[in-house]
């Protein structure tokens, strides 16, 4: 069985297409077709599914890809590894965050990295959560940024910072929000009648913000969903709704929405993830070296900080 034959089945099952995974493979699909099949006839099982309909991976199928995605991974860290003996540090690094996040987290120390290693070609990839966690996972990056709690055990965490949570209501008042604001915090539960702005399915901040709803005993009434933190500030401050943001997203100017603490005082934390199985390549140990040694904003205590969630 040949190495290449089980990068060829990972392709065909990430893209569920022959012609596909052909394409990101840089061969004909009928070459694709022809080693797939030599695969099938070794192993004696057929692993995915071929019809009129949109290809599918078999039973066995399913289990020889999840077998051959860690023979891939192993193999490719034992190049890099190896390559990087030869070499010394390596000359890419990959790192994740989602879009307004990253902004805020990265450019600092990426400005200090650069600096430090002039030679490393870095790539920034900006996504949903969702998407970070499996391209960490399927080894695509070597870093991302995440918040607190993830749910993939394969995935070990470098405290980066905790921040506290505020809401942003209209700077109007609106039926649905306290009159008297003279208070310095409102109670969420205050709030359950309010329409409420979140992020897309995908992203962690909405699990965030449903998850305080829920503590504070009610599901919110959803009016708009966007992908972004931003129009999410901009639909509250016109009074479409409520939302909840992260201290570092916080504008200030007048289209800025008000902003008024939770009795509750919430935070969240954010952290490096990256695969706790696999080798973790020269550029990034030393991207995270690196961030030991460059202070930012709430991670003073990075060094003693338990691992935690919304808080």
């Amino acid at each position: 069985m040949e190495l290449r034959w089980l990068q060829y089945a990972l392709e065909v099952d990430r893209y569920k297409s022959f012609t596909k995974a052909a394409h990101a493979l840089s061969i004909t699909q009928p070459s694709l077709s022809q080693q797939i099949q030599k695969l099938e006839q070794e192993l004696g099982i057929r692993l995915f599914h071929r019809g009129h309909g949109p290809l599918s991976t078999t039973q066995d199928g399913m289990r020889f890809i999840e077998q051959a995605r860690q023979i891939v991974l192993l193999s490719e860290d034992l190049v890099m590894e190896m390559n990087e003996r030869r070499t010394g540090r390596g000359g890419n690094l990959r790192i994740g965050a989602p879009a307004i996040t990253g902004g805020h987290v990265l450019p600092p120390l990426l400005r200090h990295y650069a600096t430090k290693y002039p030679d490393v070609a870095i790539t920034l990839v900006e996504e949903s959560t969702d998407e970070l966690e499996a391209m960490t996972l399927r080894g695509e990056i070597d870093l991302c940024v995440l918040a607190l709690p993830i749910d993939v055990d394969h995935l070990k965490t470098r405290f980066i910072l905790r921040e506290p949570l505020y809401l942003a209501l209209p700077r109007e008042a609106v039926s649905f929000v306290p009159k008297d604001r003279s208070s310095a915090m409102i109670a969420l539960h205050d709030l359950a009648e309010a329409p409420f702005i979140l992020l897309k399915k995908g992203y962690g901040f909405r699990h965030t913000v449903l998850e305080l709803c829920a503590k504070s005993g009610f599901s919110p009434k959803i009016a708009f969903e966007t992908s972004s933190v931003e129009t999410a500030q901009a639909m509250a401050a016109n009074g479409l709704g409520i939302t909840i943001v992260p201290q570092m997203v916080m504008q200030n100017d007048a289209f800025a929405p008000s902003y008024v603490a939770m009795a509750s005082q919430p935070t969240r934390t954010l952290v490096f993830a990256y695969r706790r199985d696999r080798y973790l390549c020269a550029t990034a140990q030393a991207f995270l070296q690196l961030f030991d040694e460059v202070s930012l904003p709430g991670s003073e205590q990075k060094k003693n900080d338990p691992q935690g969630g919304i808080v």
